[in-house]
């Protein structure tokens, strides 16, 4: 069985030996995928590397701080006019979750899949997968660190930039000891702290706030108290007219309720598709939940998109996360 370390090593080969990358992160980017793509782009660019950045659609408004943000492609509104035979793909569980862009690439392309979710099914010719990674941007730290470059404030911000997000600001299990020392050195190369843990943790535009009212005014919880959820319908988007990236973070607000083990947010995507997004206090693996239901996550933080109607999503996803408590 392969190791990490070797794994970092092929990681490695592999962008030495090729060239003319594309480089993709999951669809609905958050602040691990938007930094780990951009990370990848500083790497590249740095060995001398020609490569593309895009997703399937926009990256958060709150993201464009990073260096290089505006030159991932936003796919919805750039023509292809070729196809790519070298890949790398950055925090995307399993490779549907590149979505539409999977249309710029070739049916046998070479493919490195770095990512640190549990629930990854190793697709790829390379992997470079640790689950027990707080967030992709850590991985990207020890895959940078093998190479003979110097850092900059720039890269640092990045990498600083996924793991604060996926720690929740270095408040989830998954901050290790490693965790800390990595952030150490990325302040000491000139990141502030303080400012992105503002505007990635505290900041709310106002179509925030307003969805964020309009999704907690249909909280629900069952018998026991154990499990929360609420859910957001097109209507709730257009009347606070929000973005898909003001949905992040409302799932915590059910799950913080003193007591609850599981809290979920319901996106009504149209009348017979509900996306569902879980949070674990520990005692249930939403992961293992949302494989069932063909998603996938980690082993607190989860999601998955169902077929039917809100109604019968929400039942037979309570239902099965009853029978995990």
């Amino acid at each position: 069985m392969r190791t990490y370390e070797q794994d970092l090593i092929g990681a490695r080969q592999f962008i030495e030996q090729h060239d003319d990358f594309l480089v993709v992160a999951h669809v609905q980017p958050d602040g691990d995928a938007v930094s780990s793509t951009l990370a990848v782009g500083w790497l590249l660019s740095r060995l001398g590397k020609t490569f593309t950045m895009i997703n399937e659609g926009p990256i958060p408004q709150r993201m464009t701080y990073m260096e290089g943000s505006e030159q991932i492609l936003d796919m919805s509104l750039t023509e292809r006019t070729r196809t790519y035979s070298n890949i790398i793909c950055v925090d995307c569980a399993d490779f549907k979750r590149v979505g539409l862009v999977s249309e710029w690439m070739e049916k046998e392309a070479n493919l490195l899949n770095i990512d640190h979710h549990p629930t990854n099914d190793e697709y790829g010719t390379q992997t470079l997968i640790k689950a027990d990674a707080a967030a992709t941007a850590e991985i990207l730290y020890d895959l940078l660190a093998s190479f003979d470059l110097g850092w900059d404030r720039h890269v640092a911000e990045m990498l600083y930039t996924g793991i604060l997000t996926d720690t929740g600001g270095f408040r989830y299990s998954s901050t290790s000891p490693k965790v800390m020392q990595i952030a150490s050195h990325l302040l000491e190369l000139g990141v502030n702290g303080p400012d992105l843990a503002d505007l990635l943790l505290e900041q709310l535009t106002k179509p925030q706030f307003d969805v964020l009212t309009l999704a907690l005014a249909t909280l629900q919880m069952s018998e026991n108290g154990k499990v929360a959820w609420v859910h957001v319908t097109p209507e709730h988007m257009v009347q606070a007219g929000a973005s898909n990236e003001d949905l992040e973070g409302i799932v915590n607000y059910p799950r913080n309720i003193q007591g609850v083990e599981v809290g979920v947010l319901f996106k009504v995507i149209n009348e017979n598709a509900v996306k569902a997004s879980m949070r674990s206090a520990g005692k249930v693996d939403v992961a293992a939940i949302a494989a069932e239901f063909g998603g996938g996550g980690h082993v607190r933080a989860a999601g998955c998109r169902l077929e039917g109607t809100l109604e019968q999503v929400t039942a037979l996803v309570i239902e099965r996360i009853k029978q995990s408590l």
